[in-house]
């Protein structure tokens, strides 16, 4: 039997054991799993043991980034800092919806871009925004697609983007260029959402919003709360400006160092070791599928799948594969999640990169469409996740509704990206 019929028949049995796992309601993690050791066995590796924890560890620095971050964000919500800035922005602008749509989409995204996960954004600020939301006369299903869709930009944005990541890393590319290709059309994508379905958004009854919203230590101000912010840019840049005498820290050192000093400056006593575990506890999904991606990944590898893949997406004429971007990549995050990256983005990046196209640009523009799977069945998480956060009791097709617009936007935008990744190069200079 030739090498690409076996790679083919083990791809078929890992694609029908995730499958039926799912059929069966297992988790999204344990249906990685499952495919993963059927591919081995199918292979005649039996149980690899060893590739078993190799892949478990490819991603772990990436997990590290995600705890990290999302320590930083728990800490800063604890002590106030969340609270204190929706409430000084909705008292000041509360007459004044452009700059406030402005300032609440940059809420919205900042989460998300630090941290990596859509889903810290609307548990961290997607509930406090809702409210302003609400009070300025937008129905409930509006709110959860405007939540939606930027909380998935969010953690598209740099300077953590986790398909951006994903991808550069299975392709051994420095993960560097991206922060303007992904920041600008992320911004763009977000103000278009919230300015689109929230047009007829009415001034905020500031009363009762303000009523909903929790009161923040007295002693939280500005500086308590940039100051982390400022110590985290301040360390990224010094090693950009600084190369060869400021050592380097990585991205999950930097975000602890930032951590503490969001909990030194806390105005109120905060409970480290319990608001740790709380960040594993909402953490614990993201990290299980990024280790059983790696597992997969790594059996595909072992087998000759990856490779089976790369070869047939690269051999097919690039237009056609664009042409279907908008198809393929929210539904392969719907079926994958975020080991969509890793499967398909890889062999697509190198596919654009043999026609002369940039890389960077181009998976920047991949990473705009991905989170969009989110909303999608079968797994759905951030989408349904949202729609509790926010309370909303209209149907998961009236939610779908409402994000098709600014979805059919940011879809062409990151489309447009791709077709004109060469010309856009000029973005890849930070």
């Amino acid at each position: 039997m030739s090498s690409t019929a076996s790679a083919l028949i083990i791809l078929v049995a890992i694609t029908a054991t995730y499958l039926l796992a799912r059929l069966f309601r297992l988790s999204t993690e344990l249906s990685l799993f499952s495919a993963a050791l059927s591919g081995a066995i199918i292979g005649g590796y039996g149980i690899p043991a060893r590739h078993l924890a190799e892949g478990a560890m490819t991603y772990l620095d990436i997990c590290l980034i995600f705890l990290t971050a999302t320590l930083f964000m728990n800490l800063l919500q604890a002590a106030g800092g969340v609270a204190f800035a929706v409430r000084a922005i909705l008292q000041k602008f509360y007459r004044r919806k452009f700059i406030l749509f402005l300032l609440l989409t940059l809420l919205l995204l900042i989460p998300g871009a630090l941290t990596g996960a859509g889903s810290i954004t609307v548990l961290i600020t997607g509930s406090l925004v809702a409210v302003v939301l609400r009070y300025m006369g937008l129905p409930d299903i509006k709110i959860a697609a405007i939540i939606f869709i930027i909380a998935g930009l969010s953690a598209a944005a740099p300077p953590v983007s986790l398909w951006a990541m994903l991808t550069a890393a299975g392709i051994n590319m420095p993960y560097v260029g991206f922060f303007l290709p992904l920041l600008i059309p992320c911004l763009l994508g977000a103000l278009f959402t919230i300015f689109i379905l929230g047009w007829k958004a009415q001034p905020v009854d500031l009363e009762k919003a303000l009523a909903e919203i929790p009161v923040p230590p007295e002693k939280m101000n500005w500086w308590r709360l940039g100051l982390p912010f400022l110590v985290f840019l301040a360390l990224i840049l010094a090693g950009r400006i600084f190369p060869f005498s400021f050592p380097i820290l990585g991205l999950p050192l930097i975000f602890a160092l930032t951590a503490l000093t969001a909990y030194w400056l806390s105005p109120v006593r905060l409970n480290l070791w319990k608001i740790s575990l709380k960040t594993a506890d909402q953490l614990l999904p993201l990290i299980g599928t990024l280790t059983c991606v790696g597992i997969l990944i790594q059996i595909m590898t072992l087998t000759g799948v990856r490779g089976l893949i790369s070869v047939s997406v690269v051999t097919l004429p690039a237009i056609i594969v664009i042409a279907t971007l908008f198809l393929t990549l929210p539904v392969s995050e719907a079926v994958l999640m975020w080991g969509a990256a890793p499967v398909l983005g890889v062999p697509l990046a190198l596919l654009f990169n043999t026609r002369g196209m940039n890389p960077i640009v181009a998976l920047a523009g991949m990473s705009l469409i991905w989170p969009l799977g989110d909303a999608l069945p079968p797994t759905a998480i951030i989408g349904r996740l949202t729609m509790e956060v926010v309370g909303t009791r209209k149907s998961y097709y009236q939610f779908l509704k409402q994000c098709l617009i600014p979805g059919a936007l940011i879809i062409l935008l990151g489309m447009l990206m791709v077709i004109f990744s060469h010309k856009l190069s000029f973005l890849t200079v930070f």
